[in-house]
């Protein structure tokens, strides 16, 4: 249990250190926090964001420039929006 907690405290470590204006990869945060392999996993930690808007996991989008997914209230509509406030 306290390692998934580990995990999970890692990733919302960066996701709060991404700048406003700007967006990460779900890999590019695995790789920050030395488990390049657990993209998957990064995605999954973002979909359980409690406070969406204090974490901003709408700035972390898929590799290949698409969006992802976006579970907090709005789903990805909001995503879309928020980016798009953010000029991204």
């Amino acid at each position: 249990m306290k390692l998934g907690l580990d995990f999970k405290h890692l990733v919302f470590e960066q996701i709060e250190k991404i700048p406003y204006g700007e967006t990460k990869t779900y890999k590019e945060i695995a790789n920050e926090i030395g488990k390049p392999k657990a993209y998957r996993a990064v995605a999954n930690v973002c979909g359980k964001n409690p406070i969406p808007i204090i974490r901003p996991c709408h700035r972390v989008i898929c590799s290949d420039g698409k969006i992802g997914g976006y579970s907090g209230p709005g789903g990805i509509k909001l995503k879309k929006l928020l980016l798009k406030l953010e000029s991204i």
